[in-house]
């Protein structure tokens, strides 16, 4: 069996999330998807569970981080290209989301972020893995 990933990010209103990852190029795997959540297919191996909070909230007994001003987590994507990074920001940006920061470019590595309509943070990015600098 391969290991798959399955993040879970609380959402307000799940029909919002869905439309906005949509606009975004991704897709859900319906046998993962009724009214309290759905699976966002982030690669082969990797998915967000997008739960409505009062669902989220029966998985734990600590209380939802409110995203907008508390960051438990960055959700760091690698893209094929730089033009897709770019790509998926702008298409965010249209449908709501907040950039984080301004582009960075180190040579071996590009990456955009934003925050998505529940204050979740991602980021996007290419890396050519034959320029990494032997030293971090």
């Amino acid at each position: 069996m391969e290991t798959k990933i399955f993040l879970n990010l609380p959402v307000k209103d799940l029909n919002r999330s869905i439309s906005f990852f949509t606009n975004l190029g991704f897709s859900f795997n319906p046998q993962f998807t009724n009214d309290k959540g759905t699976c966002l297919i982030i690669g082969k191996n990797i998915n967000a569970m997008l739960l409505v909070e009062e669902f989220y909230k029966t998985f734990t007994h600590k209380e939802i981080c409110n995203a907008e001003t508390t960051n438990e987590v960055i959700i760091s994507v690698q893209t094929e290209s730089r033009e897709k990074v770019n790509q998926i920001i702008e298409d965010a940006l249209k449908n709501g989301a907040t950039e984080y920061a301004e582009a960075q470019d180190y040579g071996w590595m590009y990456y955009r972020s934003f925050f998505d309509l529940d204050g979740h943070h991602w980021e996007f990015s290419v890396i050519n893995e034959d320029q990494i600098p032997d030293k971090m």
